[in-house]
């Protein structure tokens, strides 16, 4: 089908997809000149998995690649939130055998290499920084376990890698996608049948929004789930450049403003925005950022920006390579049942979106917001819910009192274990993991375990810590779900309790850290300790050598009483500080 392009009539049949079939899989195919490119899309990714098992597409993946080898064509694979690509460039006949090698080796994985896989798998985790926001949005389950450390690859046996590629890379769970001059002859992809699975369910750990946490990188993060429409790319992209314009250009506070827009391919889409800032700048950062929400909220949309952020989605609509582009997008949608769109429906689209449309998707990313800020600031003031870090009651049961007698005490009932703390107002602040909504347990061979809720909060059971005896814990392991349980090697020790107001996290598993200090915290911990400093020498000085034998004895020692009280009054909020962060 030939595409016309609304502004000048032009003919643009190299944009167009055309849909087909190979062995019984969807094929969408672009014409494209140059190398050939291809790939092979599978509906399931991370979002599938649960977080005793996560690490287990990604392990297919690897797997499924390992007989090529290196070679001279380029290839790879990449496991997602909720597919898995496998994508390759090269002459026609490197296509052919790359795809057919990818099919034989998900029919007879090489299990031989499992253990070395796993080993990688580890090394690559260890350089990946995943962001927070899902785990907060989403919880431990879902879309939310792209902010974990791939827990379950250690454990995982054999049949339990197959019995997963037997699941979920089938022939009805796949898409092929081909870019190039003709169609590669000889192509055929041997999988397995099966059905087509729907897209993984969309959990919450939110009870409102808008919602903000603290955390302890320096920048202002924020994302926030809108209808994944034409006029939403837009707004990202209006976004982004009153962002760089408020606070990059105008008050020179943050080097990168940038946003992104992820489709969810379920008819909803998540837009991400960021802004950089130095620690003394943060509090200057978040304010900007909050205005620039709050402006296009209020509907002051500029049409020029507008227009500018039109122009270039068009043009990148038109380029000579748009359709290729498009392909992995469109073999995920069609995966997800939303067929492929022509050229002339997105651009006319893009050029019908108005003013009103983007304050339209202004207004609804504001309902759905949460925002990251930095530690030791606070989004309340703008109206941002903050995100729970604790639950909202303590199970009953055995009651287990910090061995440190810091007023903290673990609680083992017969569904659930929460760790409580007196708060200031005398009542008990907990946080609990019910065992029925235990996405994981973690287990170590000195007998610590850490209990991980569905909505991310985490319990620590630290026998020594807690004083638990061993027919506790083996009733508590006994009631934990076998499929949650995680066994972990040996760690060099044990960590400390964590106060139930600890944030989700998931390093941890949800285990409190204390607020990263700001540039003002420490200038007030110097001036603090130098003025104690002083008031305490001029106190000890009283109290030694002030003794006058012509004054009364009260006197003296009512004036040293008086100064050491002032010495301790100074001091004091510097101890709090110093308890409450750590070092930037």
């Amino acid at each position: 089908m030939n595409t016309q392009n609304p502004q000048d009539g032009q003919s643009t049949s190299a944009a167009t997809i055309h849909l087909t079939e190979v062995d019984g899989i969807p094929t969408l195919f672009a014409y494209a000149p140059g190398p050939l490119r291809a790939g092979l899309v599978f509906r399931v990714g991370t979002a599938d998995e649960t977080l005793a098992r996560a690490g287990v597409t990604h392990l297919v993946e690897h797997l499924a690649l390992y007989r090529h080898g290196l070679a001279d064509y380029h290839y790879n694979g990449a496991t997602k939130a909720a597919f898995t690509h496998f994508h390759v460039e090269g002459a026609e006949h490197e296509i052919v055998d790359y795809l057919h090698g990818v099919c034989a080796s998900l029919a007879d994985l090489p299990m031989e290499r499992l253990e070395t896989e796993k080993e990688i798998l580890r090394t690559e985790e260890s350089r990946r920084e995943p962001g927070q926001l899902p785990l907060w949005r989403y919880g431990a389950q879902g879309y939310g376990l792209v902010s974990y450390p791939e827990w379950g690859v250690r454990n995982l046996r054999p049949e339990d890698v197959r019995h997963w590629t037997q699941t979920w890379f089938t022939g009805g769970n796949a898409v092929l996608w081909i870019a190039g001059e003709r169609f590669p002859a000889g192509l055929a992809l041997k999988l397995p049948p099966g059905a087509r699975l729907p897209l993984p369910a969309v959990t919450s750990a939110l009870p409102t929004t808008p919602a903000h946490f603290a955390d302890g990188q320096g920048g202002v993060l924020l994302d926030a789930v809108v209808t994944d429409t034409t006029a939403a790319r837009l707004y990202a992209g209006v976004l982004e450049r009153e962002l760089s314009r408020a606070l990059r250009q105008e008050d020179g506070n943050s080097y990168t403003a940038a946003t992104d827009y992820t489709s969810r391919r379920d008819g909803h889409a998540l837009l991400t925005a960021f802004a950089d800032s130095l620690p003394a700048k943060q509090d200057a950062v978040l304010g900007g950022f909050v205005d620039v929400l709050a402006a296009l909220q209020a509907g002051r949309i500029a049409q020029a920006d507008l227009e500018a952020v039109r122009t270039r989605a068009d043009a990148g609509l038109t380029a000579a390579d748009a359709a290729v582009r498009r392909l992995p997008g469109a073999a995920e949608d069609l995966l997800a049942g939303r067929p492929p769109r022509g050229l002339d429906e997105l651009r006319h689209e893009l050029w019908s979106v108005t003013p009103g449309q983007l304050h339209a998707v202004a207004l609804e990313a504001a309902g759905t917001a949460l925002l990251q800020v930095p530690s030791g600031h606070s989004a309340s003031w703008a109206g941002y819910a903050e995100a729970p870090v604790r639950s909202t009651y303590a199970v009953t049961g055995r009651r287990f009192e910090a061995v440190a007698k810091d007023g903290s005490a673990l609680v083992v009932g017969d569904d659930g274990v929460s760790v409580t703390v007196r708060g200031r107002d005398g009542g008990d602040l907990a946080v609990t993991v019910p065992y029925r909504s235990c996405a994981a347990v973690l287990s170590w061979p000195d007998g610590g375990r850490r209990l991980i809720g569905t909505d991310g909060l985490a319990v620590a059971v630290e026998p020594g810590l807690y004083g638990v005896d061993a027919h506790t814990m083996a009733v508590l392991d006994a009631a934990v779900p076998p499929h949650a349980r995680v066994q972990l090697p040996p760690r060099q020790s044990a960590p400390r309790a964590e106060a139930p107001a600890a944030a989700p996290a998931a390093e941890s598993g949800g285990a409190a850290s204390p607020a990263r200090r700001t540039g003002g915290q420490t200038a007030a911990l110097v001036v603090l300790f130098l003025l104690g400093g002083l008031f305490a020498f001029i106190a000890l000085a009283t109290t030694v050598f002030g003794h006058d034998p012509d004054s009364s004895t009260g006197e003296w020692l009512g004036l040293s009483g008086f100064l050491w009280a002032v010495t301790g009054l100074i001091v004091w909020p510097a101890v709090r500080i110093l308890r409450r962060t750590r070092r930037a």
